[in-house]
């Protein structure tokens, strides 16, 4: 009776152990998806990096402001503002073009708003069946609001890497 019970026991985990399947988690540190990345430099010293003061950046005509700072609680707008020198900012993976307000000291009577558009071309690649696919870019054009023009902040801009599949290079330098 005893080794019935235990061969019934032993069949019974081996089939539990048959059955099982890897599991599909997909590893921090994957590739996703990348940003745009940006860099401010000064425009009447196009070598040097500038701080950009409450930069807040919208999708046009919406209210949807890039998140810059996670750690802050989304009720309050800090989370929405960079005050640094390079930010980044996601591009649509539906659209081959995306569109955003560059708002140049947000809360401020001063505030200053740049519409700019980034028309790009964009791959689907698959990472894996747990992580899915990411999409990469191919930035064609920028097409900013009109500048150098009285009342824009904006003054020139660049763009430095048009293949965007990662975070590590700068993609655009914006100069004002």
């Amino acid at each position: 009776m005893k080794k019935i019970a235990f061969i019934t026991l032993s069949l019974l985990l081996a089939v539990t152990f048959w059955n099982c399947e890897k599991d599909d988690i997909c590893v921090d540190g994957t590739p996703v998806t990348p940003r745009l990345i940006i860099e401010f430099y000064d425009a009447a010293n196009p070598t040097v990096l500038k701080n950009v003061t409450n930069l807040r950046v919208e999708e046009l005509n919406t209210d949807n402001g890039v998140v810059f700072n996670e750690d802050i609680d989304e009720t309050l707008p800090a989370r929405y503002l960079s005050n640094g020198n390079k930010i980044a900012i996601p591009l649509k993976t539906f659209s081959e073009t995306s569109a955003f307000e560059f708002i140049f000291n947000y809360g401020d009577a001063a505030a200053n708003t740049d519409v700019i558009t980034f028309n790009y071309t964009k791959d689907d690649v698959y990472i894996s069946r747990a992580c899915g696919y990411k999409t990469i870019f191919n930035l064609i054009d920028i097409t900013p609001t009109p500048f150098p023009v009285s009342g824009y902040w904006i003054q020139d801009i660049d763009i430095m890497q048009s293949n965007i599949e990662t975070e590590i290079e700068v993609h655009v330098k914006i100069y004002f």
